[in-house]
């Protein structure tokens, strides 16, 4: 089975969009894209991956990459203008180029096609828009950008634990915890800087803010980061846990919960994600091991409603296109639900039922896109995959 031109002849056209590679034609997680074009054939939309290098705007053709699934390779192939283009360039440091900008923009601004989830989230800008509404500010642990060791001493004195992330980061990287405590008889304070490695953390001790603020400095490698309040999470056996949330836009063009999932920390990790040491496990269950059966289905329900308020709200204040978006949500152990993160790129979630309704439900957004576009321009025809 392959999505040849005659296969693909009047249906519509999704296209992934990605950065070209010199090695490999095109950058990103090929399964990934593999499984939303096998979606799409199921669903009757031809889905191929094109470049920005190969993005012709004002052609009323381009060059795309087909995958022929009896064979597992990819082709070249002219194919038309797509319906609608999602955004999947892998890397912030790619997407950041003057060059891939300036297509970003064009895009958006192109009448002939739909394009979603245009840019990488700011963790420092999103925190700025939910703290500004009182539908998610409740969800918003205190956040301040980390600019120097009087602001570290500052928030220090607010709480005795806090965490420092990248404003750019991805999947654990780069997060560090730094938790204050007295040392007896003196009540002296003491700080202990936690850095999260590869599957673990190692710890630093200093006795004043400016010896922190040193250590914290060659940690940084000139990343800009942000500052937030600890957070006691809720635990299973000693062990903290958060919730991974999919909201994605479905059939309609309305933001619906796609799913949730668990990630429980590693023995010596400061956060959990899986990369860093953290295991995938059952929301329900952990919730339940700390709140009761009941006390979980509640706090489930409250997790979905924060999480739609949330993609709503940073939908309207990032003035874009939104199609879905992954969150990152703790729950303390007074059962409260708080914001930690959100990702437009959302890595795929390992739960099977979340996976495929993933994948279909990037598909049906992008059929309803395809009609409001059609309703429009009063049924113009659609053109695919062309030879």
């Amino acid at each position: 089975m392959d999505i040849s031109s005659q296969q693909a002849l009047h249906r519509p056209v999704l296209a992934i969009l990605t950065m070209d590679d010199d090695n490999e034609q095109f950058r990103g997680n090929r399964s990934n894209f593999i499984d939303l074009i096998r979606t799409g054939y199921e669903m009757g939309v031809s889905v191929c991956v094109i470049t920005v290098k190969d993005l012709r705007l004002r052609s009323k053709r381009m060059i795309g990459y087909l995958y022929n699934m009896e064979s597992n390779t990819w082709t070249q192939q002219w194919i038309a203008i797509p319906h609608v283009i999602y955004n999947r360039i892998p890397f912030r440091q790619d997407e950041a180029l003057p060059e891939v900008q300036q297509t970003l923009q064009a895009c958006l601004k192109n009448p002939h096609f739909r394009f979603f989830n245009a840019a990488f989230f700011n963790k420092w800008t999103l925190f700025e828009w939910l703290s500004k509404t009182s539908t998610t500010a409740k969800y918003i642990p205190a956040t301040r950008k980390m600019t120097s060791s009087l602001e570290l001493e500052s928030l220090l004195k607010l709480y005795s634990t806090i965490y420092l992330k990248p404003i750019r980061g991805k999947a654990g990287k780069g997060i560090m915890k730094v938790h204050r405590t007295y040392q007896l008889p003196t009540r002296k304070p003491e700080y202990r800087l936690s850095i999260q490695e590869t599957k673990g953390s190692h710890i630093l001790k200093s006795a004043t803010v400016p010896l922190l603020w040193t250590k914290v400095q060659e940690k940084m490698e000139d990343e800009e980061y942000i500052m937030q309040q600890g957070i006691a999470l809720a635990r299973h056996r000693k062990r903290p846990f958060d919730l991974r949330v999919l909201v994605q836009k479905n059939a309609k063009g309305e933001w619906d919960l796609t799913g949730i999932g668990a990630r429980l920390a590693g023995r010596s990790s400061i956060t959990t994600h899986v990369p860093r040491g953290g295991s995938i496990d059952d929301p329900a269950k952990l919730l339940a091991s700390c709140f009761g059966s009941a006390g979980a289905r509640k706090i489930l329900i409250r997790a979905k409603k924060a999480s739609l308020a949330i993609a709503r709200q940073i939908e309207k204040k990032s003035g874009n296109l939104l199609g879905e978006m992954s969150m990152d949500l703790g729950v303390d152990i007074g059962g409260h639900i708080w914001f930690f993160e959100a990702n437009s790129k959302p890595m795929k979630f390992d739960e099977p039922p979340i996976r495929k309704k993933s994948l279909e439900r990037i598909i049906h957004y992008s059929l309803h896109l395809i009609r409001l576009k059609n309703a429009k321009t009063n049924g113009t025809p659609i053109n695919a995959i062309q030879a």
